[in-house]
């Protein structure tokens, strides 16, 4: 992950790598590539090796060798909870305060909070906080940082990551170094494929448009793909045809990539068309949020295409 993010945003890092305060603030469009920054960042400042062209950590030495396992004993990554108390798929994103210190309000939803974290001094040269998804965190939670980010214990670094600066709580912006994580050019999109060992695929590339994130599962997103040019192509063959590709689709929808998988395939299509299939995305995606019927809802979406599409 921090190969891909120094070949995708090396002049970034050599700024990361010549910063001296407490805490990051990057910004970005979703799937740009933030995380891989943050990851990039924490191996900068832990690193005992020699550092690359771009200010990069050197990727072999102990630091970087637990970092690439995922085991980092010194980075911490702090989310909004994904599920609810009952085990259900959480509708509003939101740090609480559990994630941060003690709570009454703590469901154990976490594993370690922040405080706990903190308390321990590095293994290697400096622990790291990363805060993915900075605009989620209430104004309990980010008070409970600001004590934390003035005056890091043993001197902690935090990188706050968030797709708005604009979201996230003043007093945690205002604590915090500003730097946007901007796409990268399709050709160092193309390069980092090549270098993961990746076939060429024009088609990856464009749907990418410069955001790193797309590239840390190609087959994933490739399967994605498929599946929507499979749907956009039944839509057009018949309503019998359209209703089966929908029951496949159904089993094999993953929220993160099918949306944006179809909207990428209709993008040849009139505008009006477009806009009318984008609404019946949204219905389907609310119907699933709402734990709806699937197949109920898939059937629905189905008909709202063919609809969009003048098919009806």
């Amino acid at each position: 992950m921090t190969a891909q993010a120094a070949l995708l945003h090396g002049p970034l890092l050599e700024q990361t790598g010549l910063f001296g305060g407490n805490a990051l603030l990057l910004t970005g469009p979703a799937r740009v590539g933030k995380l891989a920054v943050a990851w990039a960042v924490a191996a900068q400042f832990n690193c005992s090796g020699t550092r690359g062209m771009s200010g990069e950590a050197c990727g072999q030495c102990p630091s970087c060798r637990t970092l690439a396992a995922g085991t980092h004993p010194d980075v911490l990554t702090v989310e909004p909870r994904a599920t609810t108390s009952t085990g259900k798929t959480a509708r509003r994103k939101i740090i609480p305060i559990g994630a941060i210190l003690d709570s009454r309000d703590d469901k154990n939803e976490y594993d370690i909070h922040v405080y706990e974290f903190l308390e321990v001094r590095p293994s290697f040269r400096r622990r790291v906080v990363i805060v993915n998804g900075a605009e989620h965190l209430g104004n309990t939670a980010g008070n409970a940082l600001l004590k934390l980010v003035e005056e890091p214990p043993h001197g902690a670094m935090f990188v706050f990551l968030a797709e708005d600066a604009r979201a996230v709580l003043p007093t945690i912006a205002s604590r915090s170094a500003r730097l946007r994580v901007s796409p990268a050019p399709d050709r160092a999109v193309a390069f980092a494929l090549a270098k993961a060992g990746h076939e060429p695929d024009p088609e990856l590339v464009a749907f990418a448009a410069g955001r790193a994130a797309v590239l840390a599962d190609p087959d994933t997103v490739r399967n994605a793909l498929a599946d929507a040019r499979e749907l956009d192509e039944a839509i057009g063959t018949g309503l019998l045809t359209a209703l089966e590709a929908a029951e496949r689709l159904e089993k094999r929808f993953d929220p993160a990539w099918h949306p944006e998988a179809l909207r990428f395939v209709w993008q040849p299509r009139p505008p009006t068309q477009r806009a009318r299939a984008d609404t019946a995305l949204d219905a389907l995606q609310a119907a699933l949020e709402a734990y709806a019927s699937p197949s109920l809802s898939f059937q629905v979406f189905v008909l709202a295409l063919r609809d969009a599409f003048g098919l009806a």
